[in-house]
């Protein structure tokens, strides 16, 4: 069991190491939870491989530091999409 562990906990590590990739996606790619990546690579981690722990380190801060902005472009997307399907509605309407 503690192989199959380790060996999940490196798999993670190097998917996101290479692909810099958040821990959501990270998750969803390898079918774990977040809260599974999230402690494998905080805690788990750095027993196991601590030159790949301060590289994912590394990503994990970039993402985390980023976080706002992703969260402010999604929003700015979302009231696009819904003011061009409004317009696109009002063109129905009025012939």
């Amino acid at each position: 069991m503690i192989d199959l562990l380790r060996e999940r906990v490196i798999s993670e590590a190097l998917y996101i190491a290479e692909t810099n990739q958040t821990v959501r996606e990270t998750a969803k790619k390898l079918g774990v939870s977040k809260s599974t990546v999230h402690k494998d690579m905080t805690e788990r981690l750095s027993e196991i491989d601590h030159g790949l722990y301060l590289r994912v380190r590394a990503c994990l801060d970039k993402n985390k530091a980023e976080r706002h902005i992703r969260g402010g472009m999604a929003t700015r997307m979302k009231y696009l999409q819904s003011k061009e399907e409004k317009d696109k509605r009002n063109e129905q309407i009025s012939y």
